[in-house]
């Protein structure tokens, strides 16, 4: 399996080592960068490569997956979600790695580098990497919803739960 990993500075020396712990691991590791410190660079330029290319190849009928890296993790899971096609989700714990892959079906997990040990999360994306969608039918129609309002803009209709009696 193809990962494409990004980071910012913050999430470089984990991305680092998630390159070739994928690699160790028999996956094909797509490093987007960054490649050198630098403080002051901007994490939408390397995770937007990360999340293009999982959709990309995605879209081409491939079983690629996503792993963004900063400092906290939101700010890349935010651009992540921006590209089109990508569910994006932050882990901080073995459970929401988990729940992002059978529940959400997300492809892109998103890990803060100044969050948790570099084992734990490493342990994220393992979790993350090696946990299948459960194709529960609940599931199925949330996804589609929001695929739905990613391509047409429109808000699914209330449920009769939010109507007034």
């Amino acid at each position: 399996m193809r990962v494409h990993v990004g980071s910012d500075h913050a999430g470089l020396e984990l991305k680092d080592h998630l390159v070739g712990w994928l690699r160790d691991h028999g996956y094909e590791p797509v490093d987007h960068g960054p490649f050198v410190y630098d403080a002051l660079d901007d994490y939408p330029v390397f995770c937007l490569r990360a999340a293009e290319g999982v959709a990309q190849e995605r879209a081409a009928g491939q079983d690629s997956l996503g792993v963004v890296i900063g400092g906290s993790g939101n700010g890349e899971q935010m651009a992540a979600n921006k590209v089109r096609g990508v569910r994006s989700a932050l882990a901080w714990s073995e459970e929401t790695a988990a729940l992002a892959r059978e529940h959400n079906d997300a492809t892109v997990v998103s890990v803060g580098g100044r969050m948790h040990s570099l084992e734990n999360m490493t342990r994220f994306v393992e979790v993350f990497l090696t946990t299948d969608f459960s194709g529960d039918e609940r599931h199925v129609r949330r996804i589609a919803q929001l695929a739905a309002y990613e391509s047409t803009g429109e808000l699914p209709p209330l449920p009769a739960s939010a109507r007034d009696a």
